[in-house]
């Protein structure tokens, strides 16, 4: 891979277009995150390269949603809203209708499968999208302040051309859309680690649910308890996560960075740092396989940026050039609340959550270890 640049997907325009003030979804997130790590100087370089990205184009939409929900979002974007597209989950509180929100949906979207067609052209090794990751969007529903799903788009684009793809989620909330769609199927294999379904949105992925027909074994769920940390998250990735990549074997990466996991997020409870990204990007570089990584959740603006710039110089092997500014990190960031740099701060962990977390999480992976290895020969 190192022979193949790394591709930063970015455009201004998907700053033109914002979700409403008082929704939680922030469109800046991806300039910020650029500005990050244009400053640190972990953009510019000779084995890095930046791709505006284009709209997708509709024939490409139309390979996961249906014609009549792609018309339906297209109209309430222009006003047009009516009770069909309430029922399509369009001009909720989750997915209000706004003036252009078909228009930001597509190009983000475009993003990331342009990001996509670098890796099959192999101009890129490794790419992101950092205003990726819609992943709660489903074939004619609107759901989870996604609209339009890029990253099973993505997997679908990337499975066509006859490549074996393993989607790995680290959003807090259940990668929904995507496993439904892959449910039945072999192709691609759907990892998600999320927090309990019980306690948070969408109210599914347990770990019961493990694909069916020749899907059987290739959807993995892997749901977290309230208030797990770096070590039992990265308990839950080597015992089950890595070996299930190494059974696979997979052509490629499709990899939803969501940073709504991180502690001190509003929507979520667990408590992760920005390390545990890091440490999960470089088991992947082990495959040597191309990763497609996309942004989603964050609701922590600061901790989102600085988590997404720090997967990036992981991402494209910048950490050498990263510990060099890690002095830096408070100047860089505008902010005086962490001058270690990108890297959070570790969080102490106690006898009494490691209590809390480490029994249920245990049992969680037991029952995948017996359920889905050994349809994988694990």
């Amino acid at each position: 891979m190192s022979d193949k640049p790394a591709a930063f997907i970015y455009s201004p325009r998907l700053e033109e277009i914002s979700y409403p003030p008082e929704h939680p979804f922030n469109t800046t997130r991806a300039k910020k995150t650029r500005e990050v790590i244009n400053s640190m100087g972990l953009l510019a370089a000779p084995d890095r390269i930046e791709v505006p990205p284009e709209p997708a184009d509709r024939i490409v939409l139309k390979k996961f949603h249906t014609a009549r929900y792609l018309h339906t979002l297209q109209d309430a974007s222009k006003g047009q809203w009516n009770y069909e597209a309430l029922q399509m989950g369009i001009g909720t509180t989750e997915c209000p209708v706004f003036k252009g929100v078909y228009e930001y949906a597509v190009l983000a979207v475009g993003a990331t499968i342009t990001a996509a067609q670098l890796i099959l052209d192999g101009k890129a090794g490794v790419a992101f999208n950092p205003s990726g990751g819609f992943h709660h969007a489903h074939p004619e529903l609107a759901a989870g302040f996604c609209y339009i799903n890029d990253v099973a788009l993505a997997c679908e684009v990337l499975s066509e051309q006859g490549k074996k793809v393993l989607y790995l989620d680290v959003d807090v909330h259940c990668g929904d859309g995507v496993t439904a769609f892959f449910y039945n199927r072999s192709d691609v294999m759907t990892i998600s680690l999320h927090q309990n379904p019980r306690t948070l949105f969408p109210g599914t992925g347990f770990e019961n649910e493990i694909g069916k027909g020749k899907g059987k074994g290739y959807c993995v769920n892997i749901p977290l308890p309230i208030g797990t940390y770096d070590d039992a998250y990265m308990l839950a990735i080597k015992e089950v996560v890595l070996p299930l990549i190494g059974a696979f074997k997979p052509d490629v990466f499709v990899f939803e960075l969501g940073a709504d996991a991180l502690a001190g997020d509003p929507l979520a409870n667990l408590r992760l740092t920005n390390n545990v990204y890091s440490e999960i990007i470089h088991h992947l570089l082990t495959f040597k396989k191309p990763i497609l990584m996309t942004g989603g959740g964050g609701y922590n603006v600061p901790n989102t940026i600085r988590a997404w710039a720090l997967a990036w110089s992981a991402l494209c092997g910048a950490d050498s050039e990263l510990d060099a500014n890690m002095l830096m990190g408070g100047i860089m960031l505008q902010t005086t609340e962490w001058h270690g740099g990108l890297r959070d701060r570790e969080l102490p962990v106690n006898s009494q959550q490691r209590d809390a977390v480490i029994p249920a999480l245990t049992a969680t992976l037991d029952t995948l270890k017996a359920t889905v290895f050994p349809l994988h020969g694990l």
